[in-house]
């Protein structure tokens, strides 16, 4: 079998991984059967001359997808040629919200057929976050993490101790953060991910002229959740009314006592609050988008039937650019700009 194992020292693939695909090639058309006796860790490291880590490495992945079973005492053996076509993926998000769900969607699309996919949610628990790692650690190939998680006041936090500790046992060329940048991960991993505070910052500076039309911004953010945001987004909106002099106020919710003044612009990150204020507005004396602009974070169909300004990333580009690495095979850190995108409410 060892005559079969051709690596390429130029290749940008790791070498674990092209023992793998040398393996699956071959019992895909049927030189490495059902049954067969494959070489040990030891001899097979000695004859291609690598490390014996690398081909442990490889190796256990193939366990994991129960193609390969070592028997004690006798070797190692092909068990299974059903399942050596699907590497497995955890794609691990915080919520199963709609942006979620479509940075998921965008990203099983682009990654096709060859891979299986499954979804989970921790719904920013740690300790949910830990108990499925925990079962889950040993049956993936790979690992898409959004990391979002709520301290015990729920408020937002991206990583914690525990948490941390535990993605940075995770392979490097096997993890993908995702959406969020702000946590210590050690090493050298693939990254998707927005930079909230910088890129609202730009976002609102692109739609400078529009904004100086008013006297006023009302920031409604949530400080605490079940599914608390990023202060970081906070951080990006408060900056722009700062250094543009820009008269602001930073409320946790719309309320029966909230007040619509004219001149006033209403930024919302929650949809209830979206909703909340919109009906205010055209309950008052004001018009939405001539005397009372709002702006609304993450863009929707609905956003966008309703010609509701938005500050927003591109969730498609995101889930495509998450695949891109795995079906590459190239790691790197990839930012999602986040843009406005003007509507009629403003």
């Amino acid at each position: 079998m060892v005559d079969l194992i051709h690596l390429d020292p130029n290749s940008v693939v790791p070498k674990y991984l092209q023992i793998i695909d040398a393996i699956v090639h071959h019992i895909t058309i049927g030189n490495i059967k059902i049954g067969d006796k494959i070489p040990s860790i030891n001899k097979l490291s000695q004859d291609i001359y690598l490390s014996r880590d690398t081909v442990e490495r490889a190796y256990s992945v193939l366990k994991k997808r129960k193609v390969l079973v070592t028997v004690q005492g006798k070797g190692t053996y092909i068990v299974d040629t059903d399942s050596i076509a699907k590497p497995k993926v955890l794609f691990f998000v915080n919520k199963l919200s709609p942006y979620k769900t479509k940075i998921f969607n965008s990203f099983i699309n682009k990654l096709g057929d060859n891979y299986k996919v499954d979804l989970h949610s921790y719904h920013s628990d740690e300790s949910l976050f830990l108990e499925l790692m925990e079962k889950y650690k040993s049956s993936y190939d790979y690992f898409v993490i959004a990391p979002h998680f709520r301290n015990k006041d729920l408020t937002h936090i991206s990583t914690t101790e525990k948490v941390t500790k535990v993605i940075n046992k995770i392979p490097k060329e096997n993890l993908i953060l995702l959406d969020n940048c702000d946590y210590d991960i050690q090493g050298d991993f693939n990254e998707v991910y927005q930079d909230f505070k910088k890129d609202i910052f730009s976002a609102l500076e692109q739609a400078k002229g529009s904004l100086d039309k008013y006297n006023k911004l009302t920031i409604v953010y949530p400080r605490t959740s079940f599914y608390p945001y990023p202060k970081s987004i906070l951080d990006g909106l408060q900056n722009y009314c700062i250094q543009n002099n820009f008269k602001f106020e930073i409320i946790e919710e719309v309320t029966d006592g909230t007040e619509v003044e004219s001149k006033n612009l209403f930024i919302t990150l929650e949809d209830n609050d979206l909703v909340k204020v919109v009906n205010k507005i055209r309950s008052s004396k004001y018009n939405l988008g001539k005397d009372v602009g709002v702006i609304s974070y993450n863009d929707s169909p609905l956003k966008q039937l309703l010609g509701i300004t938005v500050i927003s990333a591109n969730f498609e580009t995101m889930g495509n650019q998450a695949a891109n690495i795995i079906l590459e095979q190239k790691k790197g850190k990839r930012k999602i700009p986040i843009n406005i995108i003007k509507r009629e409410s403003m």
